[in-house]
């Protein structure tokens, strides 16, 4: 290995930075003994950015299925085809309450240090996605969020106006794939509310887009399909919804459904969640035992550190560059 791989090798041996290392190593060691995996995606990732090593760990198959935000889902497709238009502001700490309702003002949503430009990324998604929520209940015709965002980007809409490469898309590497997603709370996304607004004026009937629990139905169809005898892995990026959601769909298959069901096979979980707190994001790994997710053999992983630093990093060493 060379780079980043090599990198990490000679320097990465205590704390997080050897939890990076062994979770990564055991990355490889999974995928190489043909088990599928998981990736989680929370915070704002497809904002950083990520999709420029995640899409390729999506080409090569080194994952298998996604669970993200409505925020993720939506933000990397803004980024595809907006990103001249995104401003960044480096000292967004010392901003003052007036000139964030500036930025306001400019049409500019800030997410930290990125502002989302609102007419060029989201009015520019909004309307082709609303023309084709609107066939689809013309059509009598349902489908889920991430499903209209694969049709979008796999039509002619969009194609011309990208401003990002588009190896670096995520989602257009996903939907290339027809990779299997899952997109739980997806109603408090951005584009959720432009769709509720639609329903709200009675634009739209609600069934056009399924729901978390349609969601949960195809999770658990998937999961027996692809576990095998050995289960899938879990490689969670953040906490909330993305990952929560998705990780009780063993217990539920065994627990609720009372079939035999093999647990999550790997488990890595980069966090900066305090674990003293009783929060879920911050559960170490070990508590997912007593809820039937993990079992005791599970190689487990937690790196507490920034996803926007060790996410990137994992990748490039699984992918060897």
């Amino acid at each position: 290995m060379t780079g980043i791989s090599a990198f990490i090798d000679r320097h990465f041996h205590h704390f997080n930075a050897a939890a990076l290392k062994d979770a990564a190593t055991a990355y490889k060691e999974h995928i190489r003994a043909n088990k599928k995996m998981m990736v989680t995606l929370a915070g704002a990732m497809s904002s950083a950015e990520l999709g420029k090593s995640l899409a390729e760990m999506i080409r090569q198959n080194k994952v298998h299925a996604i669970s993200c935000t409505g925020a993720n889902l939506e933000e990397d497709v803004f980024n595809l085809v907006a990103h001249e238009f995104y401003e960044r502001i480096p000292n967004y700490r010392d901003l003052t309450p007036e000139q964030e309702q500036q930025l306001l003002d400019r049409h500019l949503n800030r997410v930290t240090d990125t502002c989302i430009p609102e007419e060029e990324a989201i009015r520019r998604i909004q309307r082709p996605l609303e023309k084709l929520w609107q066939k689809a209940q013309s059509s009598k015709e349902s489908y889920f969020p991430h499903q209209y965002l694969y049709q979008l980007l796999l039509s002619d809409e969009l194609k011309g106006e990208y401003q990002i490469d588009p190896k670096d898309s995520w989602l257009l590497a996903a939907a290339e794939k027809n990779l299997p997603m899952v997109v739980p709370g997806w109603e408090d996304s951005t584009l959720g509310n432009v769709f509720a607004a639609n329903v709200l004026q009675e634009k739209l009937d609600s069934r056009v887009v399924k729901s978390g629990i349609d969601y949960m139905v195809q999770l658990a169809k998937w999961y027996q399909d692809e576990a095998g005898q050995d289960g899938i892995g879990f490689f969670q990026i953040g906490g909330g919804i993305a990952g929560d959601f998705p990780i009780c769909v063993v217990p539920m298959l065994e627990q609720d459904l009372n079939k035999t069901t093999p647990k999550w096979s790997y488990f890595c979980q980069i966090s900066d969640s305090t674990t003293s707190y009783g929060s879920y994001s911050g559960a170490v790994p070990n508590e997912k035992i007593t809820w039937g997710k993990l079992s005791v053999d599970t190689p487990k992983f937690i790196i507490e550190s920034d996803a926007t630093i060790v996410a990137p990093l994992m990748f490039a060493y699984i992918l060897e560059w």
